[in-house]
């Protein structure tokens, strides 16, 4: 997943004022694009779950999580407590140090304390999109070999439980063991969440925080999906170290660390503005995180901002386009807010000055990173003006190296665009049993390949320029075209899919689908593919648009040319934008 900031490639970068303490920037002699960031604080040297001690020992009494959903609100002392039930329950069950631990649910209290509690056990938590369907869910659970998972019974139409036991009925997922499901009902083959949380003993709770010690901050915690361009998702592992340390390092650029946050959550938790750039800021920084709802809702967001008094907002600019809308629509009171934290996508100056405008902002802040580099390498600066972020993704991170590279592999000019290439403590560990793909993207350097198009600027700023790979962010999602055109292409009567990003003012990009079909007498409409994706593929992966064409623009070598798409089929795909 990408962590997108605000606006395009601008020039203006250069003559932009210099916001950070110049005594730690390096860079090359020469006017190379290569950058160090030696950070103005050391490293910590912990856990996740020594972390949540600490905290749960510095703020006792002030609330961690407040879910207001469901009604409930626990302080950081008695989420420890409640962790260290869990995490002793886990242990009850025969999960050792290593095992992995799967969350496959949208944004509820238990994801929080599961996600907490794994840390705390010496497991690896394995984030689950809760979109999930089946086939995705299946390849995700084998490819790491999940031992347990923790579900709802059901959200909407996503209906767990009844999946998760397909896939036990099937034994189609041979490392699974335990389904552990929050319900108050009984349910076959699966266990309740409350009865994990409560069948440990005061003496086993007691063992683990003495189990903290053993838990070495260099071995993986964290296990996150990230597409690659085969369409099949990679998994890629994090380090207690690089979760601890991101955290503090965004939470102290967001001023965290300079008053008490209350935080309305808008992204869900699943992925690394969930883990990392939201629950482990405010673990690091004592802020209270506030669950509007279990799936993003404007009005109820804008309600939980007033109810709970909310200082921030976190979410994606889609999220702060529909708050903005429900916003001008109900004309809620809303106090003074002093961040809005937007990443996930491309925030054009008009959201920025809307954001401010409409819901009472102070500042806006970015983020741009990736799943592979634990959420952050460029972020907003606490003073930076809105010129800034209009025109860049943020600052270089804090002990943290980037440069831009051309085809070969050698430093640009700052100014020119190039690959980004980032070296630090927040690099992924490799991807989990992918010796193949991890050699791709990390060198013996361990300079890590981003594969997207940037520019780099003197001052520690930077933009990103376009995309070297052709990923479609929508809204926040990653989504490679070419998974989805695998799955198309198993239609009976489509012969070549080719999928690329629509422009859209909300989504910023919407997943178009141009199809060739095998007869010309054949049709397929735009409603025909959504039946047919629907249970196969997630929500946010079915093709908003579709356009039925008879060849595709290809170069004289027979490559098609996929950036000509949307200018060559103008007219057609403007007739389905009218008829969608």
């Amino acid at each position: 997943m990408r962590f997108l900031g605000i606006s395009k490639y601008n020039k203006k970068l250069l003559q932009l004022k210099f916001q950070s303490k110049p005594d730690i920037l390096r860079k090359c002699s020469t006017k190379e694009s290569y950058l160090h960031n030696f950070g103005s604080e050391p490293f910590q040297y912990l856990n996740v779950g020594q972390v949540l001690k600490s905290t749960a020992l510095k703020y006792p009494d002030r609330e961690s999580i407040i879910s207001c959903n469901e009604r409930t609100r626990l302080t950081f002392s008695e989420t420890l407590y409640k962790v260290d039930k869990l995490a002793a329950g886990f242990m009850n069950l025969g999960l050792q140090k290593g095992d992995r631990v799967g969350i496959w649910s949208p944004n509820y209290e238990f994801w929080y304390i599961t996600m907490l509690a794994i840390a705390r056990s010496g497991l690896v938590c394995v984030a689950l999109n809760p979109a999930y369907q089946l086939p995705e869910l299946e390849y995700c659970l084998n490819k790491v070999g999940v031992k347990a998972i923790v579900a709802p019974e059901v959200f909407r139409k996503q209906k767990h439980y009844e999946i998760l036991m397909n896939l036990v009925n099937r034994n189609s997922t041979s490392s699974l063991k335990h389904v552990i499901i929050a319900s108050d009902k009984k349910l076959l083959n699966a266990k309740r969440y409350r009865d994990v949380l409560d069948i440990a003993s005061e003496s086993d709770i007691a063992e683990i925080d003495k189990l903290q010690s053993s838990i070495s901050p260099n071995t993986c915690y964290n296990i996150q999906f990230t597409s690659g361009t085969t369409g099949k998702p990679k998994a890629a592992r994090l380090s207690h170290f690089s979760l601890v340390n991101c955290g503090y390092d965004m939470g102290k650029r967001q001023e965290l660390n300079l008053r008490y946050s209350r935080i309305c959550v808008n992204n869900p938790l699943f992925h690394g503005y969930g883990i990392i750039i939201t629950i482990m800021n405010c673990l690091n920084h004592g802020a209270t995180m506030i669950l509007p709802s279990p799936h993003f809702n404007p009005e109820e967001s804008l309600q939980a901002i007033v109810n709970e008094n909310c200082n921030i907002i976190y979410g994606t600019p889609t999220m702060f386009v529909d708050l903005i809308s429900k916003q001008r629509e109900l004309n809620v009171n809303l106090p003074s807010i002093n961040i809005a934290n937007t990443a996930g996508a491309i925030c054009t100056p008009n959201l920025v000055k809307d954001i401010q405008k409409h819901l009472n902002v102070t500042k806006v802040r970015s983020i741009y990173g990736l799943t592979e580099t634990t959420a952050a390498v460029f972020q907003s600066l606490p003073n930076d003006e809105n010129e800034t972020l209009e025109n860049s993704v943020g600052y270089i991170s804090d002990h943290t190296e980037v440069k831009v590279v051309d085809g070969s592999g050698n430093p640009v000019p700052f100014g020119q665009p190039g690959e980004l290439c980032i070296r630090g403590y927040m690099t992924l560990l490799d991807y989990y049993d992918d010796v193949e793909k991890t050699k791709e993207v990390l060198g013996v350097d361990q300079w890590f390949k981003t594969g997207d198009q940037f520019v780099l600027y003197e001052n520690g700023y930077a933009n990103i320029v376009g995309r070297l790979k052709e990923m479609i962010i929508r809204g926040g999602e990653n989504i490679y075209p070419r998974e989805i055109e695998d799955f198309l292409n198993t239609h009976p009567d489509i012969k070549e899919t080719h999928v690329v990003g629509i422009p859209d003012e909300r989504m910023g990009e919407e997943v178009g689908a141009f199809i060739r079909l095998k007869e010309r007498s054949k049709s397929v409409t735009l409603n025909d593919v959504r039946k047919f994706c629907e249970g196969r593929l997630s929500h946010f992966k079915i093709p908003r648009f579709v356009v039925i064409v008879e060849e595709f623009p290809r170069t004289l070598s027979g490559k098609i040319q996929k950036y000509k798409f949307v200018d060559v089929f103008k007219n057609e795909l403007e007739d389905a934008i009218k008829s969608n």
